[in-house]
């Protein structure tokens, strides 16, 4: 079983199984600024094993763009999942949220075009291109 937490503990939850590959480095401009980081990394998750155990409440969500909701934490802002109405059995979880090791590693780099001008790749990960240049948005 896997566990996760946003920033303040507050909201708390379980997934019983394990996270679905690929795992990425999502560079794209909506990762950068939905993470505050220059990327942010995702896997799959399957709807059905994850579960909340605290802060119910506090988990708040927003249309990023049409039928994707983003949740996260409202009492720190951390960013929890993302689920699509086009796939609501897969939910996209910010893995910086887990407190436990989930046995995986990331897989790619991927909308390496949108990356910030101050990341250097300094591993062998292959890069996927895609994405808008940075400061563009598409």
């Amino acid at each position: 079983m896997l566990k996760g937490s946003c920033g303040c503990g507050r909201v708390r939850y379980e997934i019983d199984g394990g996270l679905q590959p690929p795992v990425r480095n999502c560079h794209c401009w909506r990762c950068r600024k939905h993470s505050g980081a220059s990327f942010a990394t995702n896997a799959a998750v399957a709807a059905e094993t994850f579960r909340l155990v605290a802060g119910h409440e506090l988990l708040s969500s927003w249309e990023s763009s049409p039928g994707v909701l983003r949740w996260f934490a409202s009492c720190c802002g951390s960013p929890i999942y993302k689920r699509s109405e086009a796939k609501p059995a897969t939910l996209g979880l910010r893995m910086g949220t887990l407190d436990s090791d989930p046995g995986v590693r990331v897989e790619k780099h991927i909308e390496v075009d949108g990356k910030a001008p101050w990341v250097e790749f300094c591993d062998d990960l292959p890069q996927e291109r895609g994405g808008a240049p940075f400061g563009e948005r598409d």
